[in-house]
């Protein structure tokens, strides 16, 4: 077992979680990483090393949009690591147009919120087992323009959306990440484990990839340095290795300051938070049998 903190980050091969992997491997951790492409794989790794060459990296390589990979995924890491310190559900993406997943979900529901929910079920003994252990969901104020919460029929729905509307898909998402992480709070209140979900603000990564205009509309924020990564990054470091936040859960932070914000209803509504944590149990009951 690792002398280090065992960290384990999702989304870790491009954008905030790249830059957030790097700079948690400087304040000295273990990283556990999973990755869908060995190529980035091995570039991540390489800016690991080349800012803290003594950190020990680790692949765990599968498709995040697929709960048999998450399944056998977090198993592995649960086998390999009795004990998580931090767990970081960063991976994500938005999507602009409806692709069905070979499970029958919808690609974007799928990788930004049930993933999480999955990995996090399938490592919560490990994360027990830590003295601190620390979820962090990264999520979005973009849960603002979610339209209306219909559980659970937004956990299955399949319909086709435009660009448009993906705007409220994608929102709707980053709003179940954030009543998760409420109900996460919850589920381990009996123990020391913390669970806090992050706003890291508009960053200029690849996370609108299947938009055309993407790599162009990229190159000129960022010669604005329009949405910088960097800044969300932060938080994301902040909230795994920063002593001030030791002990606080439940709580959904936003970048650029330390204070707590509250988020769009039904964000804060603990009916709809443990409603949610129910049907989503119910939906993911094959995948979660150890």
């Amino acid at each position: 077992m690792s002398k280090y903190p065992i960290v384990v980050i999702t989304g870790a091969t491009s954008g905030i979680g790249q830059i957030a992997a790097v700079e948690i491997a400087k304040r000295g951790a273990k990283l556990v990483m999973t990755a869908r492409n060995e190529e980035r794989a091995k570039t991540t790794e390489k800016l690991i090393k080349e800012a803290s060459p003594d950190t020990e990296v680790d692949f765990y390589y599968g498709d995040l949009s697929l709960m048999k990979d998450t399944r056998r995924i977090g198993l592995e890491i649960k086998e390999n690591y009795s004990k998580v310190d931090v767990l970081i559900n960063n991976a994500g993406l938005h999507g602009f147009e409806q692709r069905i997943t070979s499970e029958g979900f919808a690609e974007m529901i799928a990788v930004n919120y049930l993933t999480p929910w999955l990995l996090t079920d399938l490592l919560k003994e490990s994360l027990v087992n830590a003295e601190n252990g620390k979820i962090i969901n990264v999520a979005s104020e973009s849960s603002r323009n979610h339209g209306k919460l219909r559980l659970p029929d937004n956990l299955t729905n399949t319909s086709p959306f435009t660009i448009k509307g993906s705007s409220e898909i994608y929102g709707k998402t980053k709003l179940l990440n954030i009543m998760f992480t409420y109900e996460l709070s919850r589920q381990f209140s009996n123990t020391k484990v913390t669970a806090n979900a992050l706003n890291p603000g508009f960053n200029n990564t690849g996370l609108g990839r299947d938009l055309r205009i993407s790599t162009v509309l990229g190159k000129i924020l960022k010669l604005f340095n329009i949405g910088n990564p960097k800044r969300g990054a932060d938080l994301i470091v902040r909230l795994a290795t920063d002593p001030k936040f030791e002990n606080i859960t439940g709580r959904y932070y936003t970048v650029g300051t330390d204070a707590e914000i509250d988020p769009v209803y039904p964000g804060n509504d603990m009916f709809m938070q443990q409603s949610l944590w129910k049907v989503t149990e119910e939906l993911l009951l094959e995948y979660t049998k150890k």
